[in-house]
Protein backbone atom coordinates (compact mmCIF):
# COMPACT_ATOMS: atom_id res chain seq x y z
CA UNK A 1 0.00 0.00 0.00
CA UNK A 2 0.86 3.44 -0.41
CA UNK A 3 1.99 6.13 2.07
CA UNK A 4 -1.24 8.53 3.03
CA UNK A 5 -2.31 11.23 4.60
CA UNK A 6 -5.10 10.83 7.27
CA UNK A 7 -6.98 12.69 4.64
CA UNK A 8 -6.12 10.56 1.65
CA UNK A 9 -7.75 7.84 0.03
CA UNK A 10 -7.06 4.64 0.99
CA UNK A 11 -5.82 2.36 -1.60
CA UNK A 12 -3.47 2.05 -4.87
CA UNK A 13 -3.88 3.33 -8.28
CA UNK A 14 -4.99 0.76 -10.35
CA UNK A 15 -3.72 0.41 -14.58
CA UNK A 16 -7.64 1.56 -15.04
CA UNK A 17 -8.27 -1.00 -18.11
CA UNK A 18 -11.84 -0.98 -18.81
CA UNK A 19 -13.67 -1.98 -21.70
CA UNK A 20 -17.48 -1.01 -22.61
CA UNK A 21 -19.60 -4.19 -21.63
CA UNK A 22 -16.68 -5.89 -19.75
CA UNK A 23 -18.73 -6.36 -16.48
CA UNK A 24 -22.39 -7.24 -18.15
CA UNK A 25 -22.18 -10.77 -16.60
CA UNK A 26 -21.38 -9.63 -13.10
CA UNK A 27 -23.91 -6.69 -13.75
CA UNK A 28 -26.80 -8.98 -14.78
CA UNK A 29 -26.53 -11.37 -11.57
CA UNK A 30 -26.38 -8.41 -9.41
CA UNK A 31 -29.69 -6.97 -11.28
CA UNK A 32 -31.22 -10.75 -10.69
CA UNK A 33 -29.86 -11.20 -7.35
CA UNK A 34 -29.93 -7.92 -5.49
CA UNK A 35 -32.68 -6.28 -7.24
CA UNK A 36 -35.15 -6.52 -4.71
CA UNK A 37 -32.86 -5.27 -2.21
CA UNK A 38 -32.74 -2.42 -3.92
CA UNK A 39 -35.71 -1.85 -4.66
CA UNK A 40 -36.74 -1.80 -0.39
CA UNK A 41 -33.98 0.41 0.13
CA UNK A 42 -34.78 3.61 1.00
CA UNK A 43 -31.90 5.28 -0.23
CA UNK A 44 -30.89 2.47 -2.87
CA UNK A 45 -27.06 3.88 -3.23
CA UNK A 46 -24.59 1.86 -5.44
CA UNK A 47 -21.02 2.26 -5.47
CA UNK A 48 -18.64 1.02 -8.80
CA UNK A 49 -15.67 0.94 -6.83
CA UNK A 50 -12.35 1.87 -8.99
CA UNK A 51 -14.21 2.03 -12.37
CA UNK A 52 -10.65 2.62 -14.21
CA UNK A 53 -9.77 5.03 -16.89
CA UNK A 54 -12.88 5.31 -18.99
CA UNK A 55 -16.67 5.76 -16.71
CA UNK A 56 -18.31 3.30 -19.07
CA UNK A 57 -18.61 0.67 -16.02
CA UNK A 58 -20.42 3.09 -13.85
CA UNK A 59 -22.76 4.16 -16.60
CA UNK A 60 -24.06 0.64 -17.65
CA UNK A 61 -24.36 -0.11 -14.10
CA UNK A 62 -26.94 2.68 -13.71
CA UNK A 63 -28.50 1.27 -16.73
CA UNK A 64 -28.66 -2.25 -15.56
CA UNK A 65 -29.83 -1.46 -11.69
CA UNK A 66 -32.32 0.87 -13.11
CA UNK A 67 -34.54 -1.92 -14.98
CA UNK A 68 -34.64 -3.65 -11.76
CA UNK A 69 -35.42 -0.65 -9.18
CA UNK A 70 -35.50 2.59 -11.00
CA UNK A 71 -34.72 4.71 -7.83
CA UNK A 72 -30.98 3.72 -7.53
CA UNK A 73 -28.31 5.99 -7.54
CA UNK A 74 -24.42 5.39 -8.56
CA UNK A 75 -21.45 6.55 -7.59
CA UNK A 76 -18.42 6.04 -9.16
CA UNK A 77 -15.09 6.33 -7.36
CA UNK A 78 -11.38 6.32 -8.34
CA UNK A 79 -8.51 7.15 -6.31
CA UNK A 80 -6.51 8.80 -9.30
CA UNK A 81 -7.98 12.01 -9.82
CA UNK A 82 -7.36 12.79 -13.48
CA UNK A 83 -9.95 9.88 -14.15
CA UNK A 84 -12.51 11.27 -11.96
CA UNK A 85 -12.04 14.58 -13.97
CA UNK A 86 -12.42 12.81 -16.95
CA UNK A 87 -15.61 11.44 -16.13
CA UNK A 88 -17.36 14.15 -14.83
CA UNK A 89 -18.88 15.13 -17.84
CA UNK A 90 -21.19 11.93 -17.79
CA UNK A 91 -22.69 12.53 -15.07
CA UNK A 92 -26.55 12.88 -14.84
CA UNK A 93 -29.64 12.09 -13.22
CA UNK A 94 -28.52 9.20 -10.67
CA UNK A 95 -24.42 9.11 -11.41
CA UNK A 96 -22.11 10.79 -9.57
CA UNK A 97 -18.04 10.61 -9.66
CA UNK A 98 -15.63 10.87 -6.42
CA UNK A 99 -12.40 10.80 -5.66
CA UNK A 100 -11.58 8.27 -3.18
CA UNK A 101 -10.62 4.54 -2.56
CA UNK A 102 -11.43 1.82 -0.11
CA UNK A 103 -13.03 4.43 2.53
CA UNK A 104 -15.79 5.25 0.20
CA UNK A 105 -16.68 8.91 0.26
CA UNK A 106 -20.03 8.63 -0.08
CA UNK A 107 -22.81 9.80 2.46
CA UNK A 108 -24.39 7.32 4.25
CA UNK A 109 -24.42 3.13 3.61
CA UNK A 110 -24.42 2.17 0.45
CA UNK A 111 -26.65 -0.69 -0.72
CA UNK A 112 -24.33 -2.17 -3.26
CA UNK A 113 -20.58 -1.85 -3.59
CA UNK A 114 -19.15 -3.41 -6.49
CA UNK A 115 -15.20 -3.99 -7.29
CA UNK A 116 -14.10 -5.54 -10.21
CA UNK A 117 -10.71 -5.96 -10.90
CA UNK A 118 -9.28 -4.04 -8.29
CA UNK A 119 -7.73 -5.95 -5.55
CA UNK A 120 -5.73 -8.06 -8.59
CA UNK A 121 -3.00 -6.30 -7.91
CA UNK A 122 -3.21 -6.67 -3.95
CA UNK A 123 -1.07 -9.03 -2.21
CA UNK A 124 -3.30 -11.99 -0.75
CA UNK A 125 -2.89 -11.08 2.91
CA UNK A 126 -4.16 -7.91 2.36
CA UNK A 127 -7.35 -9.21 0.86
CA UNK A 128 -8.78 -9.80 4.21
CA UNK A 129 -8.71 -6.42 5.60
CA UNK A 130 -10.03 -4.74 2.64
CA UNK A 131 -13.23 -6.86 2.71
CA UNK A 132 -13.42 -6.15 6.41
CA UNK A 133 -13.37 -2.59 5.36
CA UNK A 134 -16.05 -2.72 2.60
CA UNK A 135 -18.45 -4.75 4.97
CA UNK A 136 -17.97 -1.81 7.58
CA UNK A 137 -19.65 0.52 5.20
CA UNK A 138 -22.63 -1.82 3.72
CA UNK A 139 -26.23 -1.03 5.30
CA UNK A 140 -27.98 -3.54 6.44
CA UNK A 141 -28.90 -5.79 3.68
CA UNK A 142 -26.40 -4.86 1.69
CA UNK A 143 -23.74 -6.57 -0.79
CA UNK A 144 -20.13 -6.17 -1.84
CA UNK A 145 -19.70 -8.58 -5.34
CA UNK A 146 -15.37 -8.52 -5.62
CA UNK A 147 -14.20 -10.06 -8.44
CA UNK A 148 -12.06 -10.18 -11.39
CA UNK A 149 -12.93 -10.79 -15.28
CA UNK A 150 -10.78 -11.03 -18.49
CA UNK A 151 -10.62 -8.10 -20.95
CA UNK A 152 -13.74 -8.46 -22.83
CA UNK A 153 -15.78 -10.15 -19.75
CA UNK A 154 -16.22 -13.55 -21.48
CA UNK A 155 -14.95 -15.43 -18.15
CA UNK A 156 -15.81 -13.96 -14.30
CA UNK A 157 -15.47 -15.31 -10.89
CA UNK A 158 -16.13 -13.25 -8.20
CA UNK A 159 -17.40 -12.94 -4.26
CA UNK A 160 -20.43 -11.93 -2.91
CA UNK A 161 -19.96 -10.28 0.85
CA UNK A 162 -22.48 -9.48 2.95
CA UNK A 163 -22.27 -7.01 5.73
CA UNK A 164 -20.86 -9.85 8.26
CA UNK A 165 -18.16 -11.56 5.75
CA UNK A 166 -18.11 -13.67 2.37
CA UNK A 167 -20.95 -15.21 1.11
CA UNK A 168 -20.67 -17.37 -2.21
CA UNK A 169 -18.90 -17.61 -4.97
CA UNK A 170 -20.09 -17.20 -8.76
CA UNK A 171 -18.48 -18.61 -12.07
CA UNK A 172 -19.45 -17.01 -14.61
CA UNK A 173 -18.61 -17.77 -18.70
CA UNK A 174 -19.43 -17.34 -22.62
CA UNK A 175 -20.26 -20.98 -23.01
CA UNK A 176 -18.98 -21.14 -26.25
CA UNK A 177 -15.43 -20.01 -25.40
CA UNK A 178 -15.08 -22.58 -23.01
CA UNK A 179 -13.14 -25.77 -22.92
CA UNK A 180 -13.05 -26.77 -19.46
CA UNK A 181 -14.37 -25.21 -16.54
CA UNK A 182 -10.58 -24.94 -14.76
CA UNK A 183 -9.98 -22.21 -17.57
CA UNK A 184 -11.98 -19.62 -15.27
CA UNK A 185 -9.04 -20.59 -12.83
CA UNK A 186 -7.10 -17.56 -14.06
CA UNK A 187 -9.68 -15.15 -13.35
CA UNK A 188 -10.21 -16.20 -9.67
CA UNK A 189 -10.68 -13.21 -7.90
CA UNK A 190 -7.10 -12.45 -5.34
CA UNK A 191 -8.84 -14.43 -2.45
CA UNK A 192 -8.61 -17.26 -4.15
CA UNK A 193 -6.07 -17.32 -6.82
CA UNK A 194 -3.14 -18.46 -5.25
CA UNK A 195 -5.41 -20.98 -3.43
CA UNK A 196 -5.49 -23.26 -6.90
CA UNK A 197 -3.24 -25.95 -5.69
CA UNK A 198 -3.69 -29.58 -4.64
CA UNK A 199 -5.23 -29.46 -1.02
CA UNK A 200 -7.07 -26.47 -1.50
CA UNK A 201 -10.87 -26.39 -1.87
CA UNK A 202 -11.00 -24.26 -4.73
CA UNK A 203 -8.79 -26.90 -6.66
CA UNK A 204 -10.55 -29.74 -5.73
CA UNK A 205 -13.76 -27.52 -7.06
CA UNK A 206 -12.36 -27.06 -10.07
CA UNK A 207 -11.11 -30.33 -10.74
CA UNK A 208 -14.10 -31.95 -10.21
CA UNK A 209 -16.40 -29.67 -12.72
CA UNK A 210 -14.07 -30.50 -15.11
CA UNK A 211 -14.31 -34.33 -14.61
CA UNK A 212 -18.33 -33.24 -14.49
CA UNK A 213 -17.85 -31.48 -17.44
CA UNK A 214 -15.98 -34.16 -19.23
CA UNK A 215 -18.29 -36.97 -18.67
CA UNK A 216 -21.61 -34.57 -19.42
CA UNK A 217 -19.56 -34.49 -22.85
CA UNK A 218 -22.67 -36.36 -24.98
CA UNK A 219 -24.81 -33.69 -23.93
CA UNK A 220 -22.56 -30.83 -26.20
CA UNK A 221 -24.56 -32.75 -29.08
CA UNK A 222 -27.54 -30.08 -27.55
CA UNK A 223 -25.02 -27.19 -26.81
CA UNK A 224 -22.70 -26.19 -24.24
CA UNK A 225 -25.57 -24.89 -22.61
CA UNK A 226 -27.00 -27.84 -21.94
CA UNK A 227 -23.42 -29.23 -21.12
CA UNK A 228 -23.13 -26.97 -18.45
CA UNK A 229 -26.28 -27.75 -17.07
CA UNK A 230 -25.55 -31.19 -16.43
CA UNK A 231 -22.38 -30.74 -15.54
CA UNK A 232 -23.76 -28.39 -12.64
CA UNK A 233 -26.58 -30.74 -11.82
CA UNK A 234 -23.90 -33.19 -11.09
CA UNK A 235 -21.59 -31.22 -8.98
CA UNK A 236 -24.96 -31.10 -6.76
CA UNK A 237 -24.71 -34.87 -7.00
CA UNK A 238 -21.47 -34.89 -5.75
CA UNK A 239 -22.22 -32.55 -2.51
CA UNK A 240 -21.25 -29.46 -3.63
CA UNK A 241 -23.25 -26.57 -2.05
CA UNK A 242 -24.97 -25.21 -5.46
CA UNK A 243 -26.67 -22.01 -4.27
CA UNK A 244 -28.83 -21.15 -7.44
CA UNK A 245 -30.98 -23.25 -10.24
CA UNK A 246 -31.00 -23.68 -13.77
CA UNK A 247 -31.98 -20.29 -14.48
CA UNK A 248 -29.11 -19.44 -13.25
CA UNK A 249 -27.16 -22.20 -14.73
CA UNK A 250 -28.78 -21.37 -18.39
CA UNK A 251 -26.66 -18.15 -18.05
CA UNK A 252 -23.40 -19.83 -17.81
CA UNK A 253 -23.34 -19.50 -14.30
CA UNK A 254 -22.68 -21.17 -11.24
CA UNK A 255 -22.40 -20.32 -7.71
CA UNK A 256 -21.48 -21.92 -4.46
CA UNK A 257 -20.98 -21.26 -0.98
CA UNK A 258 -18.16 -19.45 0.19
CA UNK A 259 -17.62 -21.75 3.31
CA UNK A 260 -16.52 -24.71 0.56
CA UNK A 261 -14.50 -22.81 -1.29
CA UNK A 262 -12.61 -20.54 1.15
CA UNK A 263 -8.64 -21.29 1.69
CA UNK A 264 -7.60 -23.65 4.27
CA UNK A 265 -5.82 -21.62 7.27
Amino acid sequence: MTARTASSPVGTVTRGTTNPNRLRRMDRWIAATHGAELRRAADPVAVDLGYGAAPWTAVELLHRLRTVAPRTRVTGVEIEPARVAAARPYERDGLTFRHGGFELPVAGRPVLVRAANVLRQYDEAEVAAVWARLCGRLAPGGLLVEGTCDEIGRRHVWVALGPRGPRTVTFATRLGSLERPSDLAERLPKALIHRNVPGEPVHAFLRDFDRAWASAAPYASYGARQRWIRAVRDLVTAGWPVTDGPARWRQGEVTVRWEALAPRG
